[in-house]
């Protein structure tokens, strides 16, 4: 078994005990979404970290919308819970990327494809992509490609 789902499960145990209901809702869902993960498809397959990571990023950005539409809707309380959600998985995510780390990388990669003008955005994402994976959001890696090869 993988370390990071061990941690969760562990996590799990410890919110129950303590009673931490927001922290128990939102670790029963993570795990819930990693076990749907693993039995869809063909065949029934573990998810490695690294698979485990990107069910969390992809949940993490659920709650970020959530949040944000409820705000939008006027519902500050419910915008509060799904934020709060956010938090408890944000603690599972590698530290994310600052704006200088990013313009960095994307800056690295397009000298390194040789990437000109927007024809050259797919290449210069197929590169930089794999080097952020879970510290950035894609829509974030875009802008700042857009931005780099606009200029």
């Amino acid at each position: 078994m993988n370390e990071l789902k061990e941690r969760l499960r562990a996590d799990l145990t410890d919110a129950m005990r303590s009673r931490d209901q927001v922290r128990l809702r939102t670790l029963r869902m993570a795990l819930t979404s990693i076990t749907n993960e693993e039995v869809s498809g063909n065949s029934v397959h573990e998810l490695s970290d690294e698979e485990v990571l990107k069910v969390l990023t992809r949940e993490a950005k659920k709650r970020r919308e959530a949040a944000e539409a409820f705000e939008a809707a006027g519902r500050a309380d419910q915008a509060e819970a799904e934020r709060a959600e956010g938090d408890v998985l944000a603690g599972y995510l590698p530290a994310q990327l600052s704006d200088d780390e990013l313009a960095g990388l994307v800056q690295a990669a397009i000298a390194e494809t040789g990437a000109a003008g927007m024809a050259g955005m797919g290449k210069v994402m197929k590169a930089v992509t794999p080097q952020v994976a879970g510290r950035a959001e894609g829509g974030r890696v875009a802008a700042e490609v857009r931005r780099q090869l606009g200029a």
